[in-house]
């Protein structure tokens, strides 16, 4: 997503950083999978069980970005998300088909929203919210939404 090169001090080429998951805890870690599998098509690509904690990847054929779900053992209250927790965006080619398919998958989407800037159109998009309270915001490939 952010990689690319640059030339270092000596004039040779080097990668930069290059963002590769993002971490959600989750309590329930059925309840969850299943929602990413159903909302996104996201599969399990790596499961890590230790003693107190437990670490889902989830990933799909678009993207190399993961998706990593903790799992904090004998957690059985909700997370308190607070007031700084934004929200993870994906974007998709046919948001009207995929926001009717969330609807008949019982996932409850917001409405539609067309969002311009200065008489042009800048983004579609709907939320949908997961099991955990977390925001997840569904974009129409447009510009600089790919």
């Amino acid at each position: 997503m952010f990689e690319r090169a640059q030339n270092n001090f000596n004039g040779e080429k080097e990668l930069l950083a290059k963002s590769i998951h993002s971490m959600i805890r989750v309590v329930d870690e059925a309840r969850s999978v299943s929602f990413y599998e159903k909302a996104f098509n996201l599969s399990v690509a790596d499961r890590l069980d230790f003693d107190s904690f437990t670490l889902v990847y989830m990933s799909n054929a678009e993207t190399e970005f993961e998706l990593e779900l903790t799992i904090n053992k004998g957690r059985s209250e909700p997370y308190d998300l607070g007031d700084g927790y934004g929200h993870l965006a994906v974007s998709v080619d046919n948001l009207d088909e995929e926001h009717a398919r969330f609807e008949r998958e019982g996932l409850n989407p917001r409405k539609l929203v067309e969002f311009e800037r200065d008489g042009a159109l800048l983004a579609r998009f709907f939320f949908v919210q997961d099991p955990d309270g977390y925001e997840i915001e569904v974009l129409q490939r447009h510009g600089r939404f790919k």
